[in-house]
């Protein structure tokens, strides 16, 4: 099939990537030119593992395509994803649609052909209510069914997860334009991906509830991490003691800095905003968000703690920037909360990232970028960890120490076991673990 992929940022890269890897014919539309001038030249705008050698062969392959013309990419084509930003609109933390809303209208200038116009961007419930008034307003004519796609790509994992997905949601209201969706994804029936067909305004819910309810497991943990501390006990254990429950499960059940990245953050806030205009308050929902807004700021306030009295002054080394490990994403990562947590109690604050770096430098004018772990931490009175990079989890910590002018180890992540830490002559700060030994 013919596909046109509306926006190359982080989805519709990804998306149209792998879909050409299925067999289908992918061009892939962007009005920066300078993104799709670099794009033919084999540069990604982002870092996924993998996506550069698959964008490659793809091209080579004469299936992937990329163009800042959206008429020349919409033109024969049997399908559309829209896949453009919806940040937080400033001010009250809506999503907004702008983008989404002038890509339909120019999509529906474009289609020449019966199409199906497919939401992959996150958006509340009731947009593609709107895209489809805007497609039918500007052009009569056209025939167009809307459908919501939304995807469930975790950064680091894109790949993977799109290929090999724990499920695919379809919100469709022709039962046409279900059936094109099923043999879009055709390939995907091999590794018996379930393809769920819900309406339309279900399809775009299901996105957001899955999106709070991670956000809710990794606050409820952070939370369980705190009292851990209080009363001697240890966070890994009871995490591994509830995630066993198959009600529950594991995954999000690791206790660290609190989440952000380009998803949660701006999801719980959207829903929220949706759940206020429908007059049906989601207080968990609430209370998570204000709850991981103050974990960031509290991590801070721990590693000023395990510096002792008198901190003003003092050099910390943060170790992973980015708000996860195997991507290059800074949005919303605890590490600027924490910088600017360590920056007002007069701390100075070195930093290294195996990825992010480029993006940190705008994000934290202040902070002393540096090429390696071992150089972040020269002089320092204490590193703290904050990213898991697989590069992070190794780190010869007897080096470290014969490097710093301190001797402070803060772990964010609870990566490294406090008797190592301990044994190479650090004192250790972890999190929620009350019960191991406790020399910071």
């Amino acid at each position: 099939m013919r596909i046109a992929m509306i926006g190359t940022g982080y989805v519709g890269l990804v998306s149209g990537a792998c879909f050409s890897d299925f067999g289908h014919d992918v061009v892939c539309v962007d009005k920066d030119a300078s993104k799709i001038d670099a794009l033919h030249r084999g540069i990604m705008p982002i870092f996924e593992p993998g996506l550069d050698e698959l964008v490659a062969r793809n091209v080579r392959a004469g299936r992937l395509a990329f163009t800042t013309d959206l008429a020349e990419g919409v033109k024969g084509a049997d399908a559309v994803f829209i896949a453009v930003g919806t940040p937080s609109r400033r001010g009250d933390g809506h999503a907004d649609l702008s983008y989404v809303f002038a890509a339909a209208a120019e999509i529906a200038g474009a289609i020449d052909r019966a199409t199906v116009v497919v939401t992959k961007s996150t958006v509340p419930v009731g947009t593609g209510d709107e895209v489809e008034r805007i497609i039918r307003e500007t052009a009569p004519e056209a025939e167009a069914w809307v459908v919501s796609n939304p995807e469930f790509l975790r950064e680091g994992a894109a790949i993977e997860d799109f290929k090999r997905p724990d499920r695919i949601v379809v919100g469709a209201e022709d039962p046409r334009a279900a059936e094109m969706m099923r043999e879009i994804y055709r390939p995907l029936y091999l590794n018996k991906a379930p393809l769920l067909v819900t309406s339309r305004r279900t399809a775009e819910l299901i996105k957001y509830a899955a999106n709070a309810f991670l956000a809710t497991k990794i606050t409820f943990i952070n939370e369980i991490a705190d009292l851990c501390e209080e009363v001697g006990a240890d966070v890994q254990d009871v995490s591994r003691g509830i995630g066993l429950d198959g009600r529950i499960g594991a995954k999000f059940l690791h206790a660290g800095p609190g989440y952000g990245g380009s998803c949660f953050p701006k999801d719980t806030l959207a829903l929220l905003k949706t759940a206020e205009d429908a007059a049906a308050p989601l207080r968990i929902v609430e209370a998570v968000v204000k709850v991981n807004d103050a974990r960031k700021r509290a991590m801070g306030r721990k590693i000023i703690k395990a510096l002792g009295d008198d901190a003003r002054g003092k050099t910390v080394a943060l170790l992973g920037l980015t708000f996860k490990p195997n991507t290059d994403d800074m949005r919303d990562a605890p590490s600027i909360s924490i910088v600017q947590s360590l920056e007002d109690a007069g701390i100075k604050v070195r930093g290294y990232d195996p990825e992010g770096m480029e993006q940190a430098r705008g994000l934290m004018p202040n902070v002393e970028l540096c090429a390696s772990p071992y150089e972040a931490a020269a002089g320092a009175d204490a590193v703290a960890l904050v990213t898991e990079w697989d590069a992070l989890r190794a780190l010869d910590l007897r080096r470290l120490a014969a490097t710093m002018a301190g001797d402070v180890l803060v772990d964010l992540r609870n990566v490294y076991p406090p008797e190592e830490v301990a044994a190479a002559g650090l004192k250790w700060s972890g999190v929620g673990r009350g019960g191991r030994l406790r020399t910071a």
